[in-house]
């Protein structure tokens, strides 16, 4: 286990003691870096007063729920897994510009289910310093509801959290961001269960070949969009593997196939908005 800096000592330390003087919590567990941290600080300071809790639909890829589960186990947290029907608000599905603060609002009232159930002092989620600088709707709806982020409150940064990872022994310290399939939908287009079903399936089918990064994005009249890193596009545009990914997708249910030659840009589809928005897409 390698040191850490005195400043990020001093830090984590300021994260412990803040989650012992909570006394208990649930946090909002999704497996991916920032959640992951704070669970593993939870349990650290709190023992079994401490529970993750993850939320599953349609939205979430295949294989992340297990992960959770697997985390949890590793981390030694209690773990509770829920349904959110955030597919079932119509605001949602329109996949406007807000589409994350109805999906969290959903994530967090289901989560604090679970709080009122365990009797904890608060639902916690792993937002962290840098995400204040960004628009991410999601802490719209964690104001409104009164979820804690201790790893912003403490001043720990996205670097920071993943050195903390890497102290920790934490296996998502390297974990790029893996944002819910509704994101690769493009905005204005309807969420539908059916097209996250095609989205997933596709992505399944590129990482089984080996690639990541990616991205498959769903835009309008059934069309995917490809993103992959740069130095692999050579690799995609092999004539047979070229030949059987379209095989594929159209028996996916995509009409049309398009590579993206700009590579993969996480949150890419943000852009449109002309604002900063990084990681919830």
């Amino acid at each position: 286990m390698s040191e850490l800096p005195a400043e990020l000592t001093a830090k984590r330390d300021r994260l412990l003691d803040w989650l012992r003087q909570l006394g208990s919590c649930a946090v909002a567990f999704s497996g991916g870096l920032d959640s992951t941290v704070l669970a593993k600080a939870a349990q650290l300071a709190l023992g079994d007063r401490a529970v993750a809790v993850t939320g599953v639909s349609d939205s979430l890829a295949a294989g992340e729920e297990e992960e959770c589960r697997e985390l949890a186990r590793l981390i030694g947290i209690r773990h509770e897994v829920i349904a959110t029907g955030e597919l079932s608000n119509p605001d949602y599905r329109q996949n406007n510009a807000d589409r994350c603060y109805h999906c969290k609002t959903e994530l967090f009232t289901q989560v604090d289910k679970i709080a009122q159930r365990f009797k904890v002092a608060a639902v916690l989620d792993g937002s962290n310093l840098d995400d204040q600088a960004e628009y991410r709707p999601g802490l719209q709806a964690a104001r409104e509801q009164q979820v804690r982020s201790p790893l912003a409150e403490c001043g720990l940064t996205k670097a920071e959290i993943r050195q903390l990872a890497v102290f920790w022994e934490l296996p998502t310290w390297d974990k790029p961001a893996t944002p819910c399939l509704s994101s690769r939908i493009a905005y204005g287009e309807q969420v539908t269960p059916e097209r996250l079903a095609m989205i997933d399936q596709a992505e399944r089918y590129l990482r089984g070949n080996g690639f990541r990064p990616l991205r498959v994005r769903y835009h309008h009249g059934d069309v995917a969009r490809i993103e992959v890193a740069l130095e692999a596009l050579p690799k995609l545009l092999d004539d047979t593997l070229r030949a059987e990914l379209i095989g594929r997708f159209k028996a996916i249910g995509f009409k049309y196939i398009a590579l993206d030659l700009e590579g993969f840009r996480s949150g890419n589809l943000n852009q449109l908005l002309g604002i900063k928005m990084k990681r919830e897409g």
